[in-house]
């Protein structure tokens, strides 16, 4: 079986998902194919080799109805014969195209393929594709779960109290999280990933939700974000600490990563950066939602015949502080392993761009540290995860 090689990966800065964010201005259909542009330009490649773009999106609806990957790969001027589809796997949705790219490509199906995503908040609100009034699950689902499922904030919250992990370690994390990505970005290394995007305001350079003077008295002030009767009475465990400030914030961005065999970057004459060492997705309780990411990474651990020493750098979405505080403990994680140049507390959550944007992130931290072996996971709404280990191809900056 062939292998699969990240050759190019690059993503927007993230923009704040409000009406007056950076990126609220550019239509989702153009900020992905500014995106795709750019990987197709700095790569170097033909586009017209391209065997397919594989889009993550989870609110496919209004203007990222209509199979969004495409209609941007058209917009971005690129060959009109080159396919594209959008998958929703929910957070996961971008991170599940690479795999679905990385597959393709070891069974032969692709020579080159792109995996990308997208998500503008500020135009496309969450949950925007569930109309007032339509039950998105059917009377089998709720004759399961009688008592009925609950919203990512209140599984956050179980999480909190099932571990527990404390309002003040959660504060904790998040401030930890700005000031890496404040570092990050003050020392430069998200220059190579970055792809500025011009706005009728001017040039976006940069992630706008990272605040790098947040300190943990600040974020003590907060109040809980998701504090409700009916749930407290439910569920007595909730101390409700989970917060705007230890929670990743709305955003608009997108990213993309192109990913080709071995055999075809000697022969187009590509870099490889990392390979697609071993994946695996994985569900879980759909109540909790988001502990997926645990048995997710033992899983392509075990795959991979690979121990959790051996891994040098980690992902794991901060979608919420709980969830990430909870994989460490139930882990064993060394944390100054962990989300190096930040994570999207501080830099951002665009749904369905996130999982390529993970690992454009981590693809070029496993080159500017040495790093061999690399774990990307993402916890997913519905009870789901992916995991993903990278191992690096590139030497050292």
């Amino acid at each position: 079986m062939r292998d699969a090689v990240i050759v190019e990966a690059v993503r927007t800065p993230i923009g704040k998902g409000k009406p007056n964010g950076a990126l609220a201005g550019v239509h989702p259909v153009d900020l992905l194919g500014h995106t795709l542009r750019a990987l197709v330009e700095r790569s170097g490649i033909d586009p017209a080799l391209v065997d397919d773009v594989i889009g993550g999106c989870v609110d496919q609806v209004a203007e990222q109805a209509m199979n969004t990957t495409r209609l941007a790969w058209l917009g971005a001027g690129l060959p009109e014969s080159v396919p594209a589809t959008t998958v929703d796997r929910q957070c996961g949705s971008s991170q599940q195209a690479a795999h679905f790219a990385a597959q393709g490509v070891m069974s032969g199906a692709y020579d080159l393929v792109v995996a990308c995503g997208i998500e503008s908040m500020s135009r496309v609100p969450m949950w925007s594709n569930v109309p007032p009034g339509a039950d998105p699950f059917g009377t089998a689902l709720a004759a399961r779960y009688p008592e009925g499922l609950v919203p990512q904030g209140i599984s956050a919250e179980l999480i909190a109290a099932k571990w527990p992990v404390g309002r003040e370690r959660m504060d904790e994390f998040a401030v930890t999280s700005h000031r890496r990505a404040a570092a990050a970005h003050a020392a430069g290394l998200f220059a190579d990933e970055i792809v500025p995007v011009p706005t009728e305001a001017g040039l976006v350079t940069a992630d706008e939700s990272v605040r790098p003077g947040s300190t943990p008295e600040v974020l003590a002030g907060l109040r809980p974000s998701f504090a409700d009767p009916a749930y407290a009475e439910r569920f007595p465990q909730i101390e409700w600490s989970v917060t705007a400030g230890n929670s990743s914030p709305i955003n608009d961005g997108a990213s993309a990563v192109l990913i080709t065999s071995g055999e075809t970057a000697r022969r187009l004459g590509l870099r490889p950066l990392a390979r697609l060492h071993t994946f695996a997705v994985t569900g879980s309780d759909p109540l909790l939602m988001l502990t997926g990411v645990i048995p997710a990474t033992e899983k392509v651990l075990r795959r991979a015949g690979l121990k959790l020493s051996d891994i040098d750098l980690f992902e794991v979405n901060e979608a919420f502080a709980s969830v990430v505080l909870a994989w460490l403990q139930e882990t064993g994680a060394d944390p100054a392993r962990l989300n190096v140049n930040g994570g999207a507390i501080a830099l951002g959550h665009p749904l369905g761009a996130s999982g390529t944007r993970l690992m454009t992130t981590l693809t070029h931290a496993m080159r500017q540290r040495g790093a061999r072996f690399a774990l990307q996971t993402m916890c997913e709404a519905g009870g789901l995860a992916n995991a993903t280990i990278l191992e690096n191809l590139a030497t050292a900056d």
